[in-house]
């Protein structure tokens, strides 16, 4: 409980910096005292309040909240890291019209030479005190005001072509990738990947036919459904995954958990996918006999479910060890990070998602301290791990620098 309240409390601070700091260049800098001042700063709080709002709120099942609330904070991001990367050139700008309002008031100010005449000095002519306008304080507003129309149309040309990204038909990536192990027999094996497909608030039945037509296209020899498929009960979101019960493949479509699994009722949904047609590996490891070779396929469970106090996460032994060795093994697991541990144990090839390409760039940038590999085919310790960006997306429904995507690998012998 304490934990939570801590989180949420973490979330609202920085959220009412975020948007204190929006306020400030976009209204206050660039608005004189008064009515629109006011109007503004009631609209950043309104926003700033939408955020916790909507995350709470479509938990609660109030899902009208979820495209006003994500898109804005979809908006807010690309605001804010625009903002802050005009900081330095506003900063240099600032300074040098500063230097010019000195170097012209010192100018104004140096005292012009005495004329004498026959009887001394003459006086000089009296005059009255003019006052000149501030051309320093409508130079800073045009500048603030510039800077805030060039962030607001490009964070909003960004978040629409994210939209527009995140809500069209995943790409299909075709991966081939060598297994030292893979016998000359088995060379081709075909496993159509997904992940992330996160049926929720914004994504329903029609981008689970969507992802099944696809994925049958591809006449696959096997399926992997790599975790993160759900956010929400069977009762809410049973429905809306029924169409995996149509996945074809010659032979079998699996399925591990991801970490939103657990937050929405893992025991549910492995009963729900496992009667859909999906073998979920749990922990475990199945042996795949086809074209006259064998080849290992295993699946653990993702971490959350050992750190939700479940005791349900990887059991690295139960799944990979105590085999034979001749074997090429290719490991299920939501997140790419698991590589660490699987390494230990010889894995060929890990299939994961988890990350999902870092969704919204520069966000990749950040996802990259957590996880060894983003998108693509990489290696953790010997062990190849080719990461899927996902089908689906969670919170904004925004895509900028990683579609959604399908992936077909390819396995080929040496």
């Amino acid at each position: 409980m304490l934990s939570a309240l801590a989180f949420v409390g973490v979330i609202a601070l920085v959220t009412g910096l975020i948007h204190f700091y929006l306020w400030k260049r976009l209204v206050r800098d660039t608005t004189a005292p008064g009515r629109w001042r006011r109007a503004g700063a009631v609209a950043a709080l309104v926003l700033a309040l939408l955020i916790p709002a909507t995350l709470i709120g479509t938990r609660a099942r109030l899902y009208w909240l979820a495209w006003p609330g994500y898109l804005w904070l979809a908006l807010m991001f690309y605001l804010l890291v625009l903002l802050l990367v005009l900081e330095v050139p506003m900063l240099v700008a600032r300074l040098v019209l500063r230097r010019r309002a000195v170097a012209a008031e010192s100018t104004a100010a140096a005292p012009e030479p005495a004329l004498v005449g026959a009887a001394g000095p003459a006086d000089p002519p009296a005059t009255e005190a003019v006052a000149q306008p501030d051309h320093d304080a409508s130079r800073r507003l045009l500048l603030a005001r510039g800077a805030a129309i060039f962030a607001g149309l490009t964070a909003a040309g960004v978040t629409g072509y994210g939209v527009r990204n995140a809500l069209g038909p995943p790409e299909l990536d075709r991966v081939r990738i060598p297994l030292a192990r893979l016998p000359r027999s088995m060379d081709g094996l075909r496993i159509a990947t997904v992940s992330d497909i996160h049926l929720g608030p914004l994504l329903g039945r029609a981008h689970t036919e969507r992802i099944v037509s696809m994925i049958n296209g591809l006449d696959a020899d096997l399926v992997a459904v790599v975790g993160d498929l759900v956010d929400g009960t069977v009762a809410e979101l049973g429905p809306a995954a029924a169409p995996l019960r149509d996945l074809r493949s010659r032979y079998g479509s699996f399925f591990v958990t991801g970490n939103h699994e657990y937050y929405s009722g893992a025991e549910e949904w492995v009963r729900e996918v496992d009667r859909l047609g999906l073998r979920v590996l749990q922990n475990q490891r199945v042996e795949i006999a086809a074209r006259g070779g064998v080849l290992d396929l295993a699946g653990v469970n993702d971490p959350s479910g050992g750190e939700l106090g479940s005791a349900d996460g990887p059991d690295y032994a139960a799944a990979l060890g105590d085999r034979d060795p001749s074997r090429p093994i290719v490991l299920l697991a939501h997140q790419p990070v698991v590589a660490v541990e699987a390494a230990k144990y010889g894995v060929d090839l890990q299939l994961s998602g988890h990350t999902h390409g870092g969704q919204i760039a520069p966000f990749n940038l950040a996802v990259k301290l957590e996880q060894p590999v983003v998108s693509g085919l990489g290696q953790v310790d010997g062990t190849k791990v080719y990461v899927t960006n996902g089908a689906g997306f969670w919170g904004p429904p925004v895509r900028v620098g990683a579609n959604p995507q399908i992936t077909l690998v390819e396995l080929r012998a040496p």
